[in-house]
C-alpha cells in the first residue's frame, strides 16, 4: 500500500484528523490505484471525483470507528 498515507485515527494521531489530512490521504490512494501522479486533462474530472468520494468515505470511517473502548465520535 502507499507508504505515504498516514494513519489518521488515535492514538497514531493525537487529535482529530483535519480535512486537509483526509484529502491528502485520499489523493495518495487515488494516485497509487490509478498509477498517475497527476491525471491528463481528459481524466481530471474522474480523478477529482474519486478523491472526493474517498475523502468522504474516510471521514465517515473515522467518525464511526471505536478505538480502544472510546465511543465513536458520531455517537452521542
Amino acid at each position: 500500500m502507499c507508504r505515504s498515507i498516514r494513519t489518521l485515527r488515535p492514538p497514531a494521531l493525537p487529535e482529530e484528523a483535519t480535512e486537509e489530512e483526509i484529502r491528502a490521504a485520499a489523493l495518495q490512494y487515488v494516485r497509487k490505484v490509478s498509477g498517475f501522479r497527476a491525471p491528463a486533462a481528459h481524466n481530471r474530472e474522474v480523478f477529482d471525483r474519486a478523491v472526493e468520494a474517498i475523502a468522504a468515505a474516510t471521514e465517515d470511517l473515522l467518525a464511526d470507528l471505536e478505538v480502544r473502548g472510546q465511543a465513536a465520535r458520531g455517537a452521542g
